[in-house]
């Protein structure tokens, strides 16, 4: 089975522990992910694809090093400010696919997520966001991962390592050697699962 594994950075994978799988460094934010996966897809077609890395919580039920599966995601960014209101795609009459999903297919517990160019660290607009969408944690690319995935009719899931809290910002209370260690771990109990 020829799987693909997608981070952002070198830092968040282990590409030693993966030989025998392809790995894809894109580069940080959703516009790097679309560009480095769709010019990897001209040339390659894997059967599985699987987006990995460390993301914020908002659900305090998650703890620090968590590894959850991200099942649901969205570009919450898209749309219209309109006052203090924000109008996503659909309520201002453009037709544009920014909410994917794909089933589950890990034993890791599911999580809603949403896609940010700007990492949430401000206590107004983290309320404004949990008020509209409700996620349960933000990356920098998943939704873009998803969104060439179900595009192109491929295979895939997301996993991610909660390395902090969505708050005003306190880089002191992350843990990100903690949730790359678990989120590496994990990734090789799953992989385990195709191998055998």
């Amino acid at each position: 089975m020829k799987i693909l594994i997608v981070a952002a950075t070198a830092q968040e994978i282990s590409k030693d522990n993966f030989i025998n799988h392809d790995v894809l460094i894109t580069g940080i934010g959703m516009v790097n992910t679309v560009f480095s996966l769709t010019k990897y897809l001209h040339n390659h077609t894997p059967d599985l694809i699987i987006n990995v890395g460390v993301a914020g919580a908002y659900n305090l039920d998650f703890k620090i090093g968590d590894v959850v599966e991200v099942t649901k995601d969205c570009f919450s960014e898209i749309g219209s400010q309109s006052g203090d209101d924000f109008l996503d795609v659909n309520a201002i009459g453009l037709d544009v696919d920014t909410e994917f999903s794909f089933k589950s297919k890990t034993h890791l517990s599911q999580a809603k997520g949403i896609t940010v160019n700007t990492i949430h660290g401000n206590k107004n607009s983290i309320d404004n966001i949990q008020k509209r969408l409700n996620p349960d944690v933000e990356s920098m690319e998943g939704a873009a991962c998803m969104m060439v995935c179900n595009k192109l009719g491929l295979e895939f899931f997301q996993i991610r390592a909660i390395s902090n809290y969505v708050e005003e910002r306190a880089k002191e209370k992350w843990n990100i050697g903690l949730a790359i260690k678990n989120l590496n771990l994990e990734l090789n109990k799953i992989l385990d699962t195709y191998e055998n």
